[in-house]
């Protein structure tokens, strides 16, 4: 198993707020069989040996079908803008943080590890392969089952690596199935944060302060700066903090204005210090604002539209 910090994250949309905090003491996760995940390749294992027939068919015969085991996903970090537009509906959402070792304390035996992206095959079972077919021993076979297990649950395309995902899988008997969802009910107090997103409105932010003080977690806030294209979060007392090598920190640092966080020894950001009679002139000598001020904006821009699309055509 690979080594986490810790924290590890479920971005989710506004809608599932009731269907993810169903108890006050429980959190309820949606667990998913692999071939139900999202990436037609995830169970792909490119194996072609040298085209050697033996080795192929010994390949397909010792590992048979994939087992089934439930699976969720979790993201190593809060602030991945990707996810928040996937997953969180593009920031109306919200995103739980979760202790990973207090997970762990209450389910033991589920396995947590970091998901690997290629575009090519991670391991090679040629020596694997080989000692199941010319050895014969029945603890190759185990051998080479448990490492395709571990290729197919734990990788995944490079397009994906984006997600920074981290997976949790258990077994069958862990997950109690609801219609056709597989659903585990987690202790509350493995939640260490509630994150809103940056675009939630007042009723979303509203209901996740009523959980996060029901559970109790602390509750933070995404924030989109401008200085930098790293978001940041800030707590309820409006406090900045920055994701930094896997945990939620205080930022050293932060704009006296706004709050963004900042590297600099200056008080402000770079645009919280553009003093405004700078903003007043140079606002004052934009043509626009001229053209804008006779009601002739609109017209100027179509025309200069038309004179774009007949100079393309030539």
């Amino acid at each position: 198993m690979t080594e986490n910090n810790g924290l590890i994250c479920k971005y989710l949309p506004e809608n599932l707020i009731d269907a993810v905090f169903t108890k006050d003491d429980k959190v309820t996760l949606k667990f998913s069989k692999p071939n139900e995940f999202n990436d037609p390749y995830e169970l792909f294992l490119a194996a072609d040996f040298d085209g050697d027939p033996e080795m192929l068919a010994c390949f397909s015969e010792a590992i048979g079908e994939l087992p089934q085991y439930p699976t969720t996903c979790f993201s190593r970090s809060p602030i991945v803008m990707p996810m928040w537009a996937h997953y969180a509906q593009n920031q109306t959402g919200f995103a739980i943080v979760f202790s990973e070792e207090a997970i762990l304390a209450h389910i033991p035996d589920a396995r947590f590890d970091d998901v690997s992206y290629s575009d090519t095959p991670s391991y090679d079972f040629s020596q694997l392969v080989a000692r199941v077919l010319h050895i014969g021993k029945p603890r190759y076979t185990y051998f080479l089952r448990n490492a395709v297990v571990k290729t197919a649950y734990f990788n995944k395309a490079a397009c994906w690596q984006y997600e920074q995902e981290r997976r949790m899988v258990v077994g069958n008997d862990d997950v109690t199935t609801s219609g056709n969802m597989m659903l585990m009910n987690v202790p509350a107090a493995c939640v260490s944060k509630i994150v809103v997103g940056a675009r939630a409105d007042n009723t979303t932010r509203t209901r996740l302060q009523e959980v996060a003080k029901r559970i109790p977690a602390e509750l933070m806030e995404m924030k989109i700066g401008r200085s930098s294209a790293v978001p940041y979060l800030v707590d309820e007392m409006g406090r900045p903090h920055s994701f930094v090598e896997g945990n939620i920190i205080p930022s050293e640092k932060s704009c006296s204005t706004c709050s963004e966080p900042i590297n600099e020894t200056k008080l402000q950001c770079v645009w919280c210090q553009i003093p405004n009679e700078t903003k007043l002139e140079v606002a004052n000598r934009n043509p626009y604002r001229l053209i804008a001020s006779y009601g002739g904006l609109e017209n100027y821009i179509a025309q200069m539209d038309s004179i774009g699309r007949s100079s393309g055509k030539k």
